[in-house]
């Protein structure tokens, strides 16, 4: 798909960015037109941004193996996932804790874009900045535990696996024991 390819070399070779961050942009994505599963992050991390693999790092350890239980091999397969965010580059470290919030300014330019060409069977956003941008008027607690539609496929919404994000995750409990259970069948169904 040449739309596609085209959106690919302009977001990789994008520096909007280059004298907000304090490295050089290095933009983090992955997958194709056929992707299965369309997942949206909020931004890289730091490990992210060093190795160049998309949720290399522990919060991807989580997804990955607690939450999803797929392989690195299924996950990486661009045939599979789709792997945008809301800010493709590391946005760099807050002054308390965590990174600092991505900003939109990638989502305006390249996720519209990635959303009208991508038809995937499955969406799934990934952290409360990332379901802002796509839900920007509703709590984020009722977004993960409710089920959505987009362009008439299912979209679900999880909490960020992230190591920092784990007093939402003690404050709701039944999301690991009984939601993020329901989505596992869902991916396990489409990866088969």
């Amino acid at each position: 798909m040449k739309k596609l390819d085209n959106l690919k070399k302009d977001i990789l070779s994008c520096k909007v960015c280059k004298d907000i961050f304090e490295h050089d942009p290095n933009p983090i994505f992955q997958g194709n037109e056929h992707s299965h599963i369309f997942q949206i992050g909020q931004a890289p991390s730091r490990t992210v941004m060093e190795t160049g693999k998309p949720f290399n790092d522990a919060s991807g350890k989580k997804l990955l193996n607690d939450w999803y239980q797929i392989t690195r091999e299924q996950f990486y397969d661009p045939d599979n996932f789709y792997i945008a965010s809301i800010a493709r580059c590391y946005p760099g470290k807050a002054k308390r804790t965590g990174d600092n919030p991505p900003p939109i300014s990638c989502a305006k330019r390249f996720l519209n874009k990635e959303l009208e060409l991508i038809e995937p069977d499955l969406y799934i956003i990934i952290g409360a900045y990332a379901a802002k941008w796509v839900f920007p008027d509703t709590d984020f607690t009722t977004l993960v535990f409710q089920n959505h539609f987009f362009h008439k496929k299912p979209l679900y919404v999880l909490p960020h696996p992230s190591p920092l994000n784990r007093k939402w995750l003690k404050d709701h409990p039944e999301f690991e024991k009984q939601r993020i259970l329901e989505i596992r069948e869902k991916i396990h169904d489409i990866l088969r």
